[in-house]
């Protein structure tokens, strides 16, 4: 019975960690939605990947560097809020830059149906986002290899869920807002950015 329930308090422990860690990745996804209202339900799944890999790699990486070197991580993690910072306010520059020259949503000879985000964007969407998460290796540091493996698993998965929603639902309101939805996708990570940044130098 005790097995049972530590068994279910670790699984309810990861997943709430997942949603805590997922937030961020729900607001970027939602300003993908908005940017893009047409995308295919293939690129949603692309995009949740994305972040679901980084938010799986990243607490994991971080577990490694905990029981490797532990003195170096500490040192790295005063950088994370500034990567944070300057990764999402370029993306989200960008965003903003295009929905600013393309006021009406069009595609200069592609149709929007097929637009996909490019992977480099993608992949630095998915570092800002998760790199937060690399903190999360002192959290789990107690753990043995195959429980962390676990956790960061059950921690991509809610990610994935949450990040299928936030698509979902910025797709819903970028269909009503328009051409205006890339400005405001754009404001939402730049947003997002100073939120980590703040949150990681001062609290």
């Amino acid at each position: 019975m005790e097995y049972v329930v530590m068994g279910i308090s670790f699984v309810v422990n990861s997943v709430l960690l997942g949603v805590g860690l997922a937030m961020d990745a729900f607001s970027v996804s939602m300003a993908n939605g908005l940017a893009n209202p047409k995308m295919h339900r293939g690129e949603m799944g692309r995009i949740a990947c994305c972040f679901a890999f980084f938010q799986w790699l990243m607490p994991m990486l971080g577990w490694v560097l905990v029981h490797t070197i532990v003195l170096y991580f500490q040192a790295f993690q005063k950088l994370i809020p500034w990567i944070a910072l300057i990764l999402l306010c370029y993306i989200g520059g960008s965003m903003l830059l295009e929905g600013i020259r393309n006021p009406e949503g069009e595609e200069s000879g592609i149709e929007e149906t097929d637009a996909k985000l490019p992977l480099g964007k993608l992949a630095m969407q998915g570092v800002a986002t998760s790199i937060d998460a690399l903190s999360v290796g002192f959290t789990i540091s107690e753990y043995h290899l195959m429980e962390a493996l676990a956790a960061t698993i059950l921690i991509a998965v809610v990610t994935f869920v949450i990040c299928i929603g936030g698509l979902h639902i910025g797709r819903a309101a970028g269909t009503k807002l328009s051409g205006k939805a890339a400005i405001l996708g754009g404001v939402i990570l730049i947003g997002i950015g100073i939120e980590i940044f703040v949150s990681g130098l001062f609290f």
